[in-house]
């Protein structure tokens, strides 16, 4: 297959960008798109020139670094897939393709189509963990744990942190990840008894660092690559106001 790439080209942080073509030829259908970019970084390194900068690492859609916008789409158009899991069967012979980085403040580009995420580590760093003492694993029967509650955190806990819902939202609003990882703490027994400090201390460092605010238009659950649901968010919308009122009244 071949395929014409439009790739976001941007030296540093400082430095404007454009889109450059790299003509991509004789890929097959079932390459990943990750080991295609690998392809073309091959080429141009021997022809001397600078390679394309991406983030990657596990390739088996579990770390999140390899988010980025492929058509106007966070990780392209498959529904629940990471760019990575993506293969070039799912384009056409001759496609145009852009790539280009997440657009957020709060994501600024380090390199081509590398963004530093930092900020999601700072919002986890705020309150996204359980203060209990270390120490061996208690038995899984010892804590019980009604069905429901087990499968909404489990299914908060997909979330890999990869930005799609920032990329996504056209304020972007890093909500829904940041109830997923809400949800699978305060879900559980271990996490109900930091959730209101937790809640009120994440939500204001989300604030703080830049990122703008949800408006209800599930974008983000549509292009979530772990599928998360937006029901999510309602209840930490829900938490947030209880834990702000509670906060007044002490």
């Amino acid at each position: 297959m071949n395929f014409v790439l439009m790739v976001w080209r941007q030296r540093n942080a400082k430095s404007k960008g454009r889109f450059v073509p790299h003509l991509v030829t004789d890929i097959s259908a079932d390459t990943s798109f990750m080991e295609m970019l690998d392809v073309v970084n091959e080429g141009l390194i021997l022809e001397g020139e600078e390679p394309i900068a991406f983030d990657n690492d596990c390739r088996e859609g579990i770390c999140g670094t390899c988010c980025m916008v492929i058509n106007g789409r966070a990780h392209g158009s498959q529904h629940g897939t990471t760019v990575c899991q993506l293969h070039m069967r799912a384009f056409r012979e001759n496609d145009v393709i852009t790539i280009e980085p997440i657009r957020a403040k709060a994501f600024p580009v380090v390199k081509d189509l590398v963004v530093d995420r930092s900020a999601f580590d700072k919002v986890i760093a705020a309150g996204g963990y359980i203060s209990v003492d270390t120490g061996s694993a208690p038995d899984a029967n010892a804590v019980p744990i009604p069905k429901d509650d087990a499968d909404l955190a489990m299914d908060a806990a997909a979330c890999i942190g990869c930005g799609a819902c920032v990329a996504t939202c056209k304020n972007a609003s890093p909500m829904l990840f940041l109830s997923a990882k809400l949800a699978h703490l305060s879900l559980l027994p271990q996490g109900k008894a930091e959730w209101r400090t937790r809640v009120l201390n994440m939500v204001r460092e989300m604030d703080k660092l830049g990122f703008g605010a949800c408006t209800n238009e599930r974008e983000c659950e549509i292009q979530c690559p772990k599928e998360v649901k937006v029901h999510n968010i309602g209840r930490m919308n829900r938490q947030f106001l209880l834990a702000s009122l509670l906060e007044r009244i002490r």
